[in-house]
């Protein structure tokens, strides 16, 4: 995954492997992700970024790359100049619309279309004292308020009409998009593709699988680590390559945990 670096007041780790199905196919990731803490005139700002390419899709690892990356970019662009406070959902869908153009040129590029390079989005951005959730697709974010035990999820993942169907940036006219505000300081946070959603969520109560997160932020609780943790994101590939994990979901698998040091 890509990770980059700012002093700041979150420890994060994050990781991406490749699911059993993909490799018996000798297909590859079709997930990315990464995050990045940007210094805002209010503070900083958390941003972490999970995009799962479509199964279908012939070019989805660069799909879901490029949706990571144009992301971040639109993310500091604003940022640089703006506050949290200060986006609104037609911003976010001038990022969105901006994520498309730049998957149009490279599929212009390759000789190829679109949909070739089909991919979900989901995003966390958290302030000190307001958070957002961009949601396209499947997979989540959850986070935990300050004060509370409980793990929330402002944003389900959406499935569409038929069974393993989901909606894709790269959706004709438009993607189906969710912006969900979070009001109040955030504690800690994980966002992850649909590879793990049935082992951390309930899709009957729509809820989140508490003693999960906590087990796996327990970590980066006792880290050292003044930013990205390095050797616990090295740690946390292993266990999503784990026989344990593998035995669950044979997808490709992308997780981001964070908390607020």
């Amino acid at each position: 995954m890509g990770l980059y670096f700012m002093n700041g007041a979150w420890r994060w780790a994050g990781a991406r492997a490749i699911g059993t199905s993909h490799l018996k196919t000798d297909t590859p990731c079709q997930d990315y992700a990464c995050a990045k803490l940007f210094p805002t005139r209010d503070g900083p700002v958390m941003a972490a970024v999970v995009s799962d390419g479509a199964g279908s899709a012939s070019l989805a690892e660069f799909g879901s790359r490029t949706v990571c990356v144009s992301f971040l970019k639109a993310c500091r662009d604003f940022l640089t100049r703006s506050a949290l406070d200060d986006l609104d959902e037609e911003v976010v869908w001038d990022w969105v619309d901006a994520i498309r153009e730049v998957i149009n040129q490279k599929a212009r590029t390759a000789e190829a279309r679109p949909r070739d390079f089909a991919a979900t989005l989901v995003a966390l951005l958290v302030a000190e004292e307001r958070s957002v959730v961009i949601h396209v697709g499947d997979g989540a974010a959850v986070i935990r308020r300050e004060g509370s035990e409980e793990w929330e999820v402002p944003s389900w993942p959406y499935q569409g009409e038929y069974a393993s169907t989901t909606s894709f940036v790269t959706d004709d006219p438009h993607p189906r998009l969710e912006v969900v505000w979070i009001e109040g300081p955030v504690a800690e946070f994980a966002v992850f593709s649909d590879g793990i959603e049935r082992m951390v969520l309930d899709h009957v109560s729509k809820t989140a699988h508490g003693p999960f997160f906590n087990r796996m932020l327990a970590p980066l609780k006792s880290s050292a680590a003044e930013t990205v943790d390095k050797a616990l994101s090295f740690a946390l590939r292993d266990y999503l390559d784990s026989a344990n994990v593998c035995e669950r979901t044979d997808d490709d698998k992308s997780l981001i945990l964070g908390l607020r040091t």
